[in-house]
C-alpha cells in the first residue's frame, strides 16, 4: 500500500511537467516601480551626487540619510542617522524638513528644529566636508537666520542662479502663529545670509487660505527652486495647512532677466500646480523636491501625499514620485498624483 501511495505521489507531482523542471513561475518584471516608495517619509528631499542618490526625510527626533543607485529602490536603502540632538535646548525637538546640499566640495544639511515649542522653530544647519555625506563627521554650525529679523523659520532650502546663491524658507512675519510666507534672501556663504530677508509669497488666494480657522494659521511653505532647460526660474511652494486634504503645490515664476530679490519680478499662478487625487489614492500631495534621472533624460517630481482622507501632517504621509513635462510656456507640468501600486517605468539609466 505504501509503495503504491508513493508511485501515485510522484505522478501527481510530475503531471504537467514536460521539461522535468516543475512549473515556470511567470517573469520577474524589473522595469517598473509603484508608489509609495517607503511606507512612511513626511517631507522628503533627494540629491544626487555622481551615480548615487541621496534622500532624507522628516523623522522629527534625528537627522538621517538613505543612500541608493536607483530611486526606484529607495525601500531596499538602509538609512544612516548622522546627527542625533541633544536632550534639551533650541534645537532639540521637532526636527521638521532636513534637506542635503552639496556647496564649495562641502555638504551641509538645512532643517528646522525647537526646544518643544513651536513658536521657537528656527533653521539650523550641519556642515560636512568629506565626500561622502554619510560618514559620521558631521559638525553642527549653529543657527542659519536673515540680518535683520529673529522670526519663526522651517524649511528651508537653498540652490544656485546666475552666479548667485540663496536661500529660500516659510516664515511668520511677525512673531504671532497667524502667516507663513515665503522668504528668500542671498548667501554670503552656505551659512550666512547675505542680507535682510525679502518677502516673495503670501497666503492670499482663496485656494491658499482653506481649513485655516480656529487658531490655524494661513500657510504657503516648502519652496523648492526648479530651473527649466531654457534656465527660467520657478518656485514650487507648499499652500494650505497639512491638516487639509486641500494642501498643494503652487507656483512662482520669475521673469525672464528678473532678479529673485525683487518681488515684482515675480508671478504667481493664480491656481494650484498639482492637487489632491483621491480616486489615486492620493491625498495632500506637497513639501517636494526634484531630481534628474540617472540617464540625464528625465525630470522627476519627489512629494509626500496621504492615502486617505483626513489623516492631515502626521507619519501616514508617504514618499511618491513621478516624471514631469515642460509646457510650451516653459512652466512645468506636474500633471496628476499617480495611484498608489499602479507600475510606473523605472526613471530612466535604473
Amino acid at each position: 500500500m505504501r509503495k503504491f501511495f508513493l508511485i501515485l505521489f510522484a505522478l501527481a507531482c510530475g503531471k504537467g511537467n514536460t521539461h522535468g523542471g516543475g512549473v515556470t513561475p511567470p517573469p520577474i518584471d524589473t522595469t517598473t516601480f509603484t508608489n509609495p516608495l517607503l511606507n512612511s517619509g513626511p517631507d522628503p528631499w533627494v540629491i544626487q551626487k555622481d551615480t548615487t542618490y541621496y534622500y532624507t526625510n522628516t523623522t522629527g527626533d534625528h537627522l538621517a540619510i538613505w543612500p541608493t543607485g536607483k530611486m526606484s529602490a529607495l525601500n531596499n536603502a538602509r538609512p544612516i542617522t548622522i546627527w542625533t540632538p541633544p536632550a534639551t535646548g533650541p534645537y532639540s525637538k521637532e526636527i521638521w524638513a532636513p534637506e542635503l546640499h552639496f556647496f564649495d566640495g562641502k555638504w551641509y544639511m538645512y532643517f528646522a528644529a525647537d526646544d518643544g515649542d513651536n513658536f521657537h522653530h528656527r533653521i539650523y544647519a550641519l556642515e560636512n566636508d568629506n565626500a561622502d555625506p554619510t560618514t559620521l563627521n558631521w559638525t553642527f554650525k549653529g543657527k542659519v537666520a536673515d540680518t535683520t529679523a529673529d522670526r519663526w523659520a522651517i524649511d528651508a532650502s537653498a540652490f544656485d542662479y546666475n552666479g548667485k546663491r540663496y536661500l529660500i524658507w516659510s516664515g511668520w512675519p511677525d512673531t504671532l502663529n497667524v502667516e507663513q510666507d515665503i522668504y528668500i534672501a542671498e548667501l554670503a556663504d552656505p551659512l550666512t545670509p547675505k542680507g535682510p530677508r525679502v518677502l516673495l509669497s503670501r497666503p492670499t488666494l482663496p485656494w491658499e487660505r482653506q481649513g485655516s480657522t480656529g487658531g490655524l494659521p494661513f500657510v504657503n511653505e516648502g519652496p523648492e527652486a526648479l530651473i527649466n532647460p531654457g534656465g527660467q526660474l520657478f518656485l514650487t511652494y507648499s499652500a494650505t495647512g497639512c491638516w487639509q486634504d486641500n494642501y498643494c503645490l503652487g507656483l512662482l515664476t520669475l521673469r525672464s532677466g528678473g532678479d529673485p530679490l525683487n518681488p515684482a519680478d515675480w508671478t504667481k499662478a493664480q491656481n494650484p500646480v498639482f492637487t489632491t487625487a483621491a480616486a489615486n489614492n492620493a491625498y495632500a500631495p506637497g513639501h517636494n523636491g526634484f531630481f534628474i534621472s540617472r540617464d540625464g533624460k528625465q525630470n522627476w517630481l519627489l512629494y509626500h501625499a496621504n492615502s486617505q482622507a483626513g489623516q492631515g501632517c502626521g507619519n501616514a504621509r508617504s514618499p511618491r514620485m513621478q516624471p514631469f513635462t515642460w509646457n510650451a510656456d516653459g512652466s512645468p507640468n506636474f500633471g496628476t498624483p499617480v495611484a498608489t501600486g499602479k507600475p510606473m517605468p523605472k526613471p530612466g539609466g535604473e
